[in-house]
C-alpha cells in the first residue's frame, strides 16, 4: 500500500477527510507546523503518528533523529531536533499531501519526491496563488475583485509558490451577497467532495 504522509497547520479537516476516505493509500504520519493546531487532536483520535516540527526542522536536510522520536503518538512529540527529510525517509513515505500547509516546501524535499507532493489551494489557480494566499485572504481578494467565481485547484507541488501541473479545478458561484465566510463555505464543500478522489486517481496513476 501507498504510504502517505500529509503536512497540515490547522483545523485539519481536509486531513481528516483523506485518513478516513482514501482507497489507494494509506496516511501513515500527520505532520505539522503548528502546536496548537486541531489536526493533532484529529490524528490522535484517528490513531495516525503526528509529529510538529519547526521551519529550521523543515529546511534541514538531514539530520539524526531519536528512533522513539517518531514512534510517539499524537500530538506528544519530545522537544527535539531532528530533520523533517529523515523523518519523511524513515516512515517510508511516498507521497505527500499538502492540506492546509502554510509553509513553503523546501526544494530539497521537492526533488526527493518529485511529481509526488499534491497541495490543493482555495481558489482557481494561476489567480489568487502565491505567498500569503491563503484562507480568508484568497476569499476577500476574490469578492474585491467582483470575480464571478472561485473554486479549488489540486496541483503537483513544484519549486514555486502554487505553482504546477494542475490535476483538477471544481468551481462555485461568487454571489453579490457572499462574505469571505459564506464563499469559504463553498470551497470548504467542494474540496470535501473532491480531494481524496482526485488524490486517489494520481496515485493510481503514478505509484509504482
Amino acid at each position: 500500500m501507498t504510504r502517505i504522509a500529509i503536512f497540515a497547520s490547522g483545523n485539519g479537516s481536509n486531513a481528516e477527510n483523506l485518513i478516513r476516505n482514501l482507497t489507494a493509500a494509506e496516511v501513515v504520519l500527520l505532520m505539522c507546523n503548528n502546536p496548537k493546531a486541531y489536526v493533532l487532536k484529529r490524528a490522535q483520535q484517528l490513531h495516525v503518528p503526528a509529529v510538529v516540527f519547526s521551519r529550521e526542522e523543515l529546511n534541514a536536510p538531514a539530520m539524526c533523529f531519536s528512533e522513539k522520536l517518531w514512534r510517539v503518538p499524537a500530538p506528544e512529540t519530545p522537544d527535539q531536533e531532528r530533520s523533517v527529510m529523515e523523518l519523511l525517509k524513515a516512515h517510508r513515505i511516498d507521497f505527500i499531501i499538502l492540506a492546509g500547509f502554510l509553509w513553503k516546501i523546501p526544494v530539497h524535499v521537492i526533488r526527493s519526491w518529485p511529481g509526488r507532493i499534491v497541495n490543493i489551494h482555495p481558489a482557481l489557480l494561476p489567480k489568487y496563488g502565491g505567498p500569503g494566499m491563503y484562507g480568508e485572504r484568497v476569499h476577500r481578494e476574490v469578492i474585491r475583485n467582483k470575480e464571478k467565481e472561485s473554486g479549488i485547484t489540486i496541483h503537483v507541488v513544484d519549486e514555486l509558490y502554487d505553482h504546477g501541473r494542475i490535476l483538477f479545478q471544481a468551481t462555485c458561484p461568487v454571489d453579490r451577497t457572499d462574505t469571505p465566510e459564506s464563499l469559504a463555505g463553498k470551497i470548504h464543500r467542494l474540496e470535501q467532495q473532491h480531494f481524496p478522489a482526485v488524490v486517489d486517481n494520481y496515485i493510481k496513476q503514478v505509484a509504482v
